[in-house]
């Protein structure tokens, strides 16, 4: 017999052992409490049901979202999640200048305010000016709000 084979037989003979030695015939549990039976559990496989909890609302602000991919159009889209708020743009130049940004969109409530809009702005050298990143937020923001007066038929 080889060395591992010879390994697991001596493995499974000292747990027959242990398994001997215990000193109770058979533990009775008089303590025992019967209860509802368990039908509502979560699982691994919980995460793939689609369940609706009307407390939980994910709401976005619609004109900050649009003002936002209009302003940053010069930018490719890499991601867009509605639900959460988060636009994620590629790399791209604007128009008339010279360096190259990157951006990432982040609405976090349904208000049009500008407490609902975070931005970050990049370029490949890392962080952009914080004033041009105002520039970009107060662009956003003014293109929100005229999106919204002019849905209003103001």
């Amino acid at each position: 017999m080889g060395w591992a084979v010879k390994s697991i037989v001596a493995t499974l003979g000292m747990a027959a052992v242990l398994a001997g030695c215990s000193n109770e015939t058979n533990p009775q549990n008089t303590n025992m409490r019967t209860g509802e039976p368990i039908t509502d559990r979560e699982t691994i496989f919980s995460i793939f049901g689609n369940y609706d909890d009307p407390n939980v609302t994910l709401e976005v602000n619609r004109y900050i979202w649009d003002a936002s991919l209009e302003v940053l159009s010069f930018l490719p889209v890499t991601s867009a999640d509605p639900f959460s708020g988060l636009l994620v743009f590629g790399y791209g130049t604007p128009p008339g200048g010279g360096t190259a940004y990157r951006a990432t969109v982040h609405v976090k409530d349904p208000a049009l305010d500008a407490r609902s809009l975070n931005l970050a702005l990049a370029t490949r050298a890392g962080p952009a000016a914080p004033d041009t990143v105002r520039k970009v937020e107060d662009a956003i923001l003014t293109r929100a709000r005229q999106l919204r007066i002019a849905d209003q038929g103001m």
